[in-house]
């Protein structure tokens, strides 16, 4: 099941997601309104034309549409607040009228607080309220989800810290240690879902052994949201070299994570990825219905 609580503005629209059957993943459209994300950068600046690509999202079937304004790719330097806030909230706003459920992809309480007032309900913060002392005590106040992502240090320096044991009992263990200080500063658990972190502070052998053991994250009894879009590792295995041309390696990746415990698959490519859940519920006797 996925949390039921969401902002006031939102609360209808994520509601009509929640109606759906979730016995099967839900889509995450990736909406970046940056100039660097490492996949998508730049194509979204102009509000309008990241407004026209989520419609276009929701058309292809995406049940959730995650904006954001900050590349956090590895290497990548911090954005201003001000700065990310003017990007994704014109967008935000643009589409809280078209009935989508909104994600605001942002490690900042000023923006989340911005955002949720604009229309978002759910906020992906990829330092798992770590980053801004603020943030925790500002979602404690509202009734919307919160994702939290495992990462060590920042953009600039995870990847020097992907030293692990055993990969998926460490994420669950420290993501444990992250769901234990969200309750703990008021945010209810059923609030709370919950991302491994593909790609953050882990290479290509880490990135395979946590999807091998993604449901070790089931033990902590929150959705698990699986990013594995045309993430670098999948080009290594599969010989791609441009992002872009991951599409394929991006569903086969997140067809293995939903059969592990993924409830929402956060992609780039929704209609390609819609089409595959399609197949696949059909196939296993659900979603017949829906055509």
């Amino acid at each position: 099941m996925l949390p039921p609580a969401l902002s006031k503005k939102g609360r209808g629209k994520h509601e009509a997601v929640l109606a759906r059957d979730a016995a099967f993943p839900l889509v995450m459209g990736i909406l970046n309104v940056t100039p660097d994300s490492f996949s998508d950068g730049g194509r979204h600046l102009d509000p309008d034309r990241a407004i026209a690509s989520g419609r276009a999202m929701l058309a292809a079937g995406a049940d959730i549409l995650d904006i954001g304004g900050e590349s956090t790719r590895p290497g990548a330097g911090p954005t201003p607040p001000e700065i990310e806030q003017a990007r994704i909230l014109p967008v935000i706003l643009g589409l809280a009228g078209s009935g989508a459920a909104l994600s605001v992809d942002t490690r900042n309480a000023a923006t989340m607080a911005l955002a949720l007032d604009a229309g978002a309900s759910i906020v992906n913060d990829v330092s798992a309220l770590r980053h801004d002392p603020d943030a925790a005590f500002l979602l404690a106040g509202r009734e919307c989800g919160v994702i939290l992502m495992h990462m060590r240090g920042t953009s600039a320096t995870m990847m020097g810290l992907k030293q692990y044991g055993d990969v998926a009992a460490d994420v669950a263990r420290e993501l444990a240690e992250r769901v234990a200080f969200a309750e703990a500063a008021g945010i209810a658990r059923g609030r709370i879902m919950v991302d491994p972190g593909i790609g953050f502070a882990k290479g290509l052998a880490e990135n395979v052994a946590m999807l091998r053991g993604l449901d070790a994250l089931m033990t902590l009894g929150c959705p698990i949201v699986v990013g594995v879009s045309r993430k670098g590792f999948l080009g290594r295995l599969s010989g791609e070299t441009e992002p872009a041309r991951l599409a394929s390696a991006s569903i086969a990746a997140g067809l293995f994570a939903c059969l592990h415990g993924a409830a929402i698959l956060r992609v780039h490519d929704v209609a390609e990825t819609v089409q595959a859940l399609r197949v696949w519920r059909a196939l296993a006797g659900s979603g017949m219905e829906r055509g």
